[in-house]
């Protein structure tokens, strides 16, 4: 008999280590022209705080639906060093179904993240893995499709057969290396997708192949239209501290604010509030609800750092909503 979950997620599992400066540190400085953070070279620099956790959009995704109540399971290949336990750990503690999970020679992908001032400089390393996805025994109702590093395209066409063979939706978030690189197979994936999430940056590089300072109200559906034009029956577009976007299938525009909260730190707020939306619209909740669920659990999360610990639970979630 064939596992069923609610989601299954797509993409990468990584490590992420996570170096707090100092806000008012003197070895680091930001250069406001050059958009630059700046520290002397070979000097030893003072961190306020080191947080080692573990990230990847797929990865995220996954974490954010099981803390709201979703069965999720995540489809990524690990490496087989001491890190990939901790991987492996992780995702147990947050009943993350693995049995998609591989395991294969060679290291963790990994992350350093760099926090100054509320914003984040990050170095990443990606292994170059096969990803040779299999999807034998389990069915769901959704599929989330994420960036991938090397390699991707193999498990773009595996996931579109899966879909095609099942009927599972599509929940689509391409990365900047396939809307660069693979415009053919992300216009394949298009016309199968239900839900496209995309932050404005992305929607441009599908749509134009560069990004713009246009940010008026009339441009951003504009961008909702023509990404629909390319398959999708529900686009989401978030744009930072504007907020997120939305389009249906019936043509009905949805405008959410952010919720104001301190914040931290900003990486994987865009995660948060794709897994608050696909919990919310699986629970058949309203589109505008949905987004608001996206606006808390983002808000939420960059109140911590790390990508993961300010995700909320379904409790927490309905204490947000009052």
């Amino acid at each position: 008999m064939d596992r069923h979950y609610n989601v299954i997620t797509v993409g990468e599992s990584t490590i992420d280590a996570y170096m707090s400066l100092a806000h008012a540190n003197s070895d680091a400085h930001l250069d406001t022209k050059n958009h630059g953070l700046c520290f002397r070279f070979g000097e030893k620099i003072d961190v306020d705080r080191y947080i080692f956790t573990i990230g990847g959009n797929a990865t995220n995704v996954a974490v954010g639906l099981s803390r709201l109540g979703k069965k999720a399971a995540l489809c990524a290949e690990i490496g087989d060093d001491e890190f990939s336990l901790k991987i492996r750990n992780v995702l147990a503690s947050e009943h993350i179904e693995r049995v998609l999970v591989h395991q294969v020679p060679g290291p963790s992908n990994f992350a350093v993240i760099i926090n100054f001032r509320g914003d984040r400089t990050l170095f990443v390393e990606d292994v170059t893995r096969s990803h040779d996805f299999h999807f034998e025994d389990v069915s769901a109702d959704l599929i989330y499709l994420t960036s991938l590093a090397n390699e991707w395209e193999k498990p773009y066409k595996t996931v579109l057969e899966f879909a095609q063979k099942t009927n599972a939706k599509i929940a689509f978030n391409p990365g900047s290396r396939q809307l660069r690189n693979g415009k053919d197979l992300v216009q394949s994936v298009l016309k199968r997708t239900e839900m496209l999430f995309v932050n404005k940056e992305e929607a441009e590089l599908l749509l134009f192949d560069k990004e713009t300072n246009e940010s008026e109200l009339t441009y951003v559906k504009e961008l909702l239209s023509k990404c629909q034009k390319h398959g999708p029956n529900i686009v989401v577009i978030t744009d930072g501290k504007k907020g997120s976007y939305v389009l249906t299938r019936n043509g009905d525009f949805h405008h959410q604010h952010i919720h104001e909260a301190p914040v931290v730190e900003r990486t994987g707020a865009g995660d948060a509030f794709t897994s608050a939306f696909l919990a919310a619209t699986i629970n058949k909740l309203p589109i505008a609800q949905a987004m608001e669920w996206g606006s808390w659990n983002a808000a939420s999360v960059v109140g911590k750092v790390g990508a993961q610990a300010g995700l909320l639970t379904k409790d927490t979630m309905e204490e947000s909503l009052g």
